[in-house]
């Protein structure tokens, strides 16, 4: 192992662990979308039904910030990179259990118990995560070059998507409804382990970052790293959490609720959606990496506005697009949502990370992230499935969209451009 690791090993390292914690999830979502309704609250009618499995779904992202304050924490005070082994471990095996867990005809109210404990882990290791992998990239670096470095790690809530929803489409194309409902769906949650275990040999293997041992030999390390973020730099955690609000609404509502609409109200084909969605994804990796390196040469908060401005126009005309039932259309509406996410996500890697001092920087950026997940993560599917339950149609799910997008402008307004300032 050596203390200047070349930028593949860094990109490797920062990618992977994202990709599988972020595959972790969104095998969740897609579940929570189309079987888990019916295997763990099989008493509710269907609405219900579907609000109960958004709601478990909801439970990971309001424990994200608990795991990014206690990981930001130990992160600042002990290293990167022993954090991002302990929170890969935490989110893989706790997504095993649910592949492995009784639904409720087997064991009755402990299993939606159950499943809602496992949820909450999931969620504290992802907390952990993307502050960790965001901070390996960037504190190795060079000046000029950090959104190049955080592309990575941006990227892999990409692959972990088109690795989770290929599964999906698979097994989708291979199984019959029935024995995708009883135990097909549970296939991805256990192939999990060994992605964990590849993630894990690579992690070990790259060296701490240079800005962290730099902190340490100047022992600049702050006793309650939390505490000194509330105490300094509390504004731009709250600014951050905002400012990234409309990247989770965007893709949430675009997969979770959009997937559950198209295939239950549109009468549009699982394996249609799934696909059409997952050509929005690569749409959305490439507007990350076109993003990140373009923030490197115009700013973070220039290209950044620029793809809030845009999505706040497209929240109005995504919904009109998938209500023709025009299979073109729907995946138009789907990848001009995806792709806007991706452009506005792809210089996050870099930005969150430089708007805090090194003492703080894992506790403040992750702890940024992760709010902004509780209000346009968790919040969007439940909204979205409300609105229409309640008769006030797409149209109000698409302003919804909007206003997250209007919330994020006005934060980053507030905020100032790093791209310039030291790490």
């Amino acid at each position: 192992m050596t203390d200047a690791p070349s930028r593949t090993r860094i990109a490797v390292a920062s990618l992977v662990g994202t990709a599988i914690e972020f595959y972790d999830f969104y095998i969740y979502g897609t579940a929570a979308a189309l079987v888990l309704n019916a295997a763990f609250f099989p008493e509710l009618d269907k609405t219900a039904g579907n609000l109960a499995a958004f709601s478990t779904f909801a439970v990971a992202f309001l424990s994200r910030p608990l795991g990014s304050a206690v990981f930001g924490h130990w992160g600042d005070r002990i290293g990167r990179k022993s954090m991002l082994v302990v929170s890969l471990l935490l989110m893989g095996l706790s997504t095993v259990a649910i592949g492995l867990l009784p639904g409720y005809a087997a064991i009755g109210v402990a299993a939606p118990v159950l499943l809602v404990l496992l949820r909450f882990t999931q969620g504290i290791g992802l907390g952990g995560e993307w502050g960790g992998a965001a901070l390996l990239a960037t504190e190795h670096a060079p000046p000029g070059r950090r959104g190049l470095y955080a592309m990575f790690p941006q990227l892999g809530p990409a692959v972990g998507f088109i690795a989770a929803n290929g599964l999906f489409l698979i097994l989708g194309a291979t199984l019959t409804d029935a024995e995708f409902e009883s135990w097909g769906w549970r296939l991805p949650f256990v192939a999990s382990l060994l992605l964990v275990l590849v993630g894990l040999y690579v992690r070990v293997r790259i060296a701490e970052t240079p800005v962290f041992r730099q902190a340490m030999d100047q022992r600049r390390i702050a006793r309650v790293p939390f505490a000194g973020l509330i105490r300094h730099q509390w504004r731009r955690v709250l600014l951050g959490a905002g400012a990234m609000t409309v990247t989770y609404t965007l893709f949430y509502t675009a997969t979770t609720f959009c997937l559950a609409y198209g295939t239950a109200t549109l009468g549009i084909p699982k394996t249609t959606m799934l696909a059409l969605t997952m050509i929005g994804v690569v749409v959305m990796g490439a507007g990350i990496a076109v993003s990140a390196l373009v923030s490197d040469r115009l700013g973070r908060r220039r290209v950044l506005m620029a793809g809030v401005v845009a999505a706040i126009g497209w929240g109005l005309v995504m919904f009109p697009l998938m209500e023709t039932r025009s299979v073109l259309l729907i995946g138009v509406s789907l990848a001009g949502a995806l792709g806007l996410m991706g452009l506005i996500f792809g210089p996050m890697g870099a930005y969150l990370p430089e708007l805090f001092h090194a003492e703080y920087r894992y506790s403040g950026a992750s702890v940024a992230y992760s709010l902004g997940g509780v209000l346009g993560g968790a919040v969007p599917p439940l909204v979205a499935t409300a609105l229409r339950g309640g008769g006030f149609g797409t149209m109000a799910v698409g302003g919804y969209v909007s206003a997250m997008a209007v919330l994020s402008l006005l934060c980053l307004a507030a905020l100032p451009e790093t791209a310039g300032d030291p790490m």
